[in-house]
């Protein structure tokens, strides 16, 4: 499967050399709002929320470093898939773009994630922030064993996933999902690859997430090797990850909206709370949804979006 470009591809120059990320842009007028897609997803997971902001903003979706139409981070660049690596990512995306102007942070997941670390190293280039169902760090910065082991699993199915993707069977079985199949997909990915199975079946109840139009888009995507690399690469470094964010440090009068799934943990709404609290001007919402609250509750996502660019 070929995967089309919906929007852009704008060289950011990362390591010395031509690196360009697909980026998706809509509104003409307005503060710029920066959608930072979750862990292994890409600007095509802001399908309804990103039209409804272009409504009173430029707001911009892109695909991190591997993922989507963007291209994979070199090896010996020293990128390792980390929220700091991709914050640095945005950093030189938005200069490619000539966007000396601050940004309203929109992030989802580890894009919450992300958006914190920017917020930290590039404060003067953030306007506010809205953190949707964000990461929670306290389970990653020293996860327990339990939860080493899921990563490590994670990493070691991501592998898997790119030699399936390589030998062609990721899309093979996603193009049968897409012909209507629910089957199938299961029975050919179970009789090649075993417990790799769980890799495109996974994939394929994520698709079916997104509006149908869309689902060619994503079935390309994940038939390509690098998207799985570049998920492995974040899923290995996820503790490193939560540990850049500096707990200590506050966000003044910054606006900010966090916003939690009322299928969230007890320790996790603690630390959506606690995060809020860290700004003079921050709320925190409990939404009616799942984590993934873009599909379950975009207009939810999109008012909380409005709140913090009206409030700068």
């Amino acid at each position: 499967m070929k995967v089309t470009p919906r929007g852009r591809l704008v060289d950011i120059g990362a390591g010395g050399g031509k690196r360009r990320l697909h980026v998706l842009e809509e509104g003409r007028e307005g503060p710029l709002v920066v959608l930072e897609a979750g862990l292994a997803a890409s600007s095509l997971s802001w399908c309804l929320v990103q039209p409804k902001i272009a409504e009173f903003a430029r707001v911009v979706s892109y695909d991190r470093a591997g993922y989507g139409s963007s291209d994979e981070a070199r090896p010996g660049s020293g990128w390792a898939g980390t929220a700091q690596d991709s914050a640095d990512d945005l950093a030189r995306l938005l200069d490619a773009m000539n966007w000396a102007g601050p940004v309203v942070l929109t992030g989802h997941s580890f894009g919450g994630l992300i958006a914190r670390v920017f917020e930290q190293r590039y404060a003067g280039r953030v306007a506010g922030l809205v953190l949707v169902d964000p990461v929670v760090r306290a389970e990653w910065r020293e996860p327990t064993e339990v939860r080493a082991k899921m990563l490590a699993r994670g990493v070691r199915l991501s592998r898997r996933g790119a030699m399936l993707a390589r030998l062609g069977i990721v899309g093979a079985a996603l193009g049968l999902v897409l012909r209507g199949s629910r089957v199938a997909p299961k029975i050919l990915a179970r009789a090649v690859a075993g417990r790799g199975a769980a890799v495109t079946e996974r994939l394929a109840g994520e698709i079916r997430k997104m509006p149908r139009e869309l689902w060619p888009a994503v079935a390309a995507q994940w038939s390509q090797p690098k998207s799985f690399r570049a998920m492995a690469h974040t899923l290995e470094s996820l503790p490193l990850s939560a540990r850049q964010v500096d707990e200590t440090c506050g966000m003044g009068e910054l606006p900010v909206v966090v916003l939690s799934a009322e299928s969230a943990q007890p320790i996790a709404l603690d630390e959506h709370r606690r995060d809020a609290g860290l700004s003079t001007r921050g709320v925190h919402k409990e939404v009616r949804s799942g984590h993934w609250m873009h599909f379950d509750a975009p207009d939810e996502v999109v008012s909380a979006v409005r709140q913090v660019v009206q409030g700068q």
